[in-house]
């Protein structure tokens, strides 16, 4: 809003309004042909209002975040109603090749209509600070303690009942230790009472949702990340940047281990192996600036802004 941006809300899908969905699409679009181009970042009912929008003569973009819908009745549904994507958008983005191809399916990605815009981050932020390490350690009363952070949405893909249990087992190996757990979700009374459960809630700083995510992996020692599924992995993208040490899990697309502070490591593999993976890191290792390397692999914000802005220029003629 502050850069004279506008938001309209229109009706969300709930499986029964399909023609609400698309008269007030249809309605909107008729009333604000200023737009020329539609970005579209969800897949679910994308498919609803796209073809209005290329009936009113707009580019279309749908843009792949995923590489699963979970399981369930939802999951059924939402596959179905994004399979015609593939067929309606002009053009297909993606965070990474392997959401591209669940979504769009292998002959759409080996068109030139196909494009990876990585999930960037402004990398000189993340840089490693000492002094934002010793700010977030003092508000949460750190000293000595190894600790081992996450940072995410607290729903399924992320497996947050799984890092309860892993740093469950850590704590048995090295007691002087916390968790700090950041974010918010469905999950998150779940993943309290089980931690509970096991007897490990004194030992875990839950800070809910927070905007200073680079001063708080700065006071992390280990970065855990054993997600479900990913389309990227951006937290482990911004883990890297901070050159703090990560492991995460075999369901991470390879195109968002950019450095070698990664381990990956199976679901397959017990929590008490994760555990003792996690013991074999030495907490005084030195931050390294990987500034560079986050240039390098194309996740700086400055040239992914400068690539999208020029291409919408371009397709608006």
């Amino acid at each position: 809003l502050s850069l004279g941006g506008r938001i309209f809300e229109l009706p969300a899908f709930n499986g029964k309004n399909v023609f609400t969905v698309k008269r007030e699409w249809n309605h909107f679009l008729e009333a604000h042909k200023e737009y020329k181009i539609l970005h579209s970042h969800i897949r679910s009912y994308a498919s609803l209002y796209l073809p209005i929008a290329k009936k009113k003569g707009l580019k279309t973009i749908i843009h792949s975040h995923s590489i699963s819908n979970g399981s369930g009745i939802s999951s059924l549904v939402k596959n179905i109603l994004q399979y015609p994507l593939r067929f309606q958008a002009d053009y297909f983005f993606a965070c990474s090749p392997e959401a591209g191809e669940w979504l769009f399916g292998k002959h759409a990605c080996n068109t030139a209509r196909f494009k990876v815009l990585k999930n960037a981050i402004d990398a000189k932020k993340f840089v490693f600070d000492k002094d934002k390490r010793k700010s977030i350690r003092k508000e949460f009363d750190l000293k000595e303690e190894f600790v081992i952070g996450f940072i995410g949405r607290v729903t399924e893909p992320k497996n947050p009942s799984f890092i309860i249990e892993v740093f469950s087992e850590f704590v048995k190996i090295n007691n002087n230790t916390k968790l700090l757990f950041v974010g918010d979700g469905n999950l998150l009374s779940e993943v309290k009472e089980k931690a509970n459960r096991l007897r490990v809630e004194d030992n875990i700083i839950f800070t809910g949702t927070r905007n200073d995510t680079d001063a708080l992996f700065a006071a992390m020692d280990v970065f855990i990340f054993p997600s479900l599924w990913e389309g990227l992995g951006i937290s482990l993208i911004e883990a890297q940047a901070t050159g703090i040490k990560c492991v995460c899990s075999e369901r991470i697309p390879s195109s968002a281990i950019v450095t070698d502070l990664v381990e990956v490591i199976s679901l397959d593999k017990e929590a008490i192996y994760w555990a003792n993976r996690i013991a074999d890191i030495d907490a005084n290792y030195v931050r390294t600036n990987c500034f560079q390397a986050m240039i390098e692999a194309g996740y700086e914000i400055n040239s992914t802004v400068d690539y999208l802005e020029s291409f919408y220029i371009k397709e608006n003629g």
